[in-house]
C-alpha cells in the first residue's frame, strides 16, 4: 500500500510539473499568473491529470481571484492591473437581473441571492468577469498549441465568459433604465475606467476564441443577449466607444447536447481555498 501511495504521489507530481511546463510554453499569460501567485500549492491544487488541458484554465481562473484579493486590484490579460473600484459595492444588487436569463448553473451560482458574493455586490461580478477572461484566454492558447480539440476535451470553455459578459451588459442596461444612483456611479471616471479595462480585455479574448469551433455549449444564446441593441447602447456610454459584438462566435457549428455541465467556479469570490 505504501509503495502504491508513493507511486500515486509521484505520478501526480509528474502531472503537475508537466502541466506547469505546458502552461509556460503554450500560454505565457496564464504562466504569468502562476508566477505571480505566492501560494504555488493553491494553483497546483486545481490541476487535474484526467483533463485534456490538465485543469490549467481553472487553476489560472482561481489564482486570479486569489491574487485580486491579495493586491486589491484586477490583474489584466495582456499585462497590467486596475485597482478595484470599491464604490461599486454600493450599487444595486446584481441578483435583480437574474430574471432576464434562462435558468442554469451560471445564473444560480452568480446571480441567485444567497449564492456567490456576485449576487449582491457588483464588485464581485467584475471579479468573475476578469477571472473568466483569463480562463478562456488560457484555454484558447492551449488549444492553439495543440492545433485541435483533443479527444475527451471539454467543449464549454467559452460559456463562462459569455455568461459574465451578458450579466455585466444587462446590469449596465438596467442601471441606465431604472437605477439612477448606480447609473451615475458607473459613469464616474474611476469606475468607468475599471469597467472599460475589464470589458475591453473580455472582448478581445472572446473574439480570439471565435475561430475555434465547438468551444462552447451555451455561449451563443448568451452572446446574443449582450449583443442586443439596448445593452450595447448602455455599454457604449460607459466605454466611450461602441462595444464589440463577437459575431464570428455566433456562426460556429453548435455542439450536440452533452451530459457534462459547463465549468462553474464554485469558489466565485476566491475566498474559499483548497488546502
Amino acid at each position: 500500500m505504501a509503495a502504491a501511495a508513493g507511486l500515486h504521489r509521484a505520478e501526480a507530481g509528474d502531472c503537475r510539473a508537466a502541466a506547469v511546463e505546458r502552461l509556460r510554453a503554450a500560454a505565457p499569460e496564464g504562466f504569468a499568473i502562476y508566477q505571480a501567485i505566492k501560494d504555488k500549492k493553491f494553483f497546483l491544487g486545481w490541476l487535474s491529470c484526467e483533463e485534456a488541458q490538465l485543469g490549467l484554465p481553472t487553476a489560472v481562473h482561481e489564482s486570479v481571484h486569489y491574487i485580486t484579493a491579495e493586491i486589491d486590484a484586477f490583474p489584466l490579460v495582456h499585462g497590467g492591473q486596475v485597482k478595484r473600484p470599491h464604490d461599486v459595492s454600493a450599487f444595486f444588487a446584481p441578483s435583480l437581473i437574474a430574471g432576464r436569463f434562462k435558468a442554469g448553473d451560471f445564473v444560480t451560482t452568480y446571480l441567485k441571492p444567497g449564492s456567490a458574493s456576485s449576487a449582491s455586490d457588483f464588485l464581485y461580478l467584475l471579479d468573475e468577469l476578469n477571472a473568466y477572461t483569463h480562463d478562456l484566454n488560457t484555454a484558447v492558447e492551449l488549444n492553439r498549441s495543440s492545433g485541435h480539440l483533443e479527444a475527451g476535451a471539454q467543449v464549454d470553455h467559452r460559456d463562462g465568459l459569455a455568461a459574465l459578459m451578458a450579466f455585466v451588459a444587462l446590469y449596465v442596461e438596467r442601471a441606465e433604465q431604472g437605477e439612477p444612483a448606480t447609473w451615475s456611479g458607473l459613469r464616474e471616471p474611476r469606475v468607468a475606467k475599471a469597467v472599460s479595462e475589464l470589458w475591453g480585455r473580455a472582448e478581445q479574448v472572446m473574439t480570439s476564441s471565435c475561430g475555434i469551433p465547438d468551444f462552447g455549449t451555451e455561449d451563443r444564446s448568451l452572446i446574443h443577449q449582450f449583443c442586443e441593441a439596448r445593452p450595447q447602447a448602455s455599454l457604449r456610454k460607459i466605454l466611450g466607444r461602441a462595444p464589440v459584438c463577437p459575431t464570428a462566435c455566433l456562426t460556429s457549428t453548435p455542439v450536440a447536447a452533452r451530459q457534462n455541465r459547463p465549468f462553474v467556479d464554485m469558489t466565485p469570490t476566491g475566498s474559499i481555498r483548497r488546502n
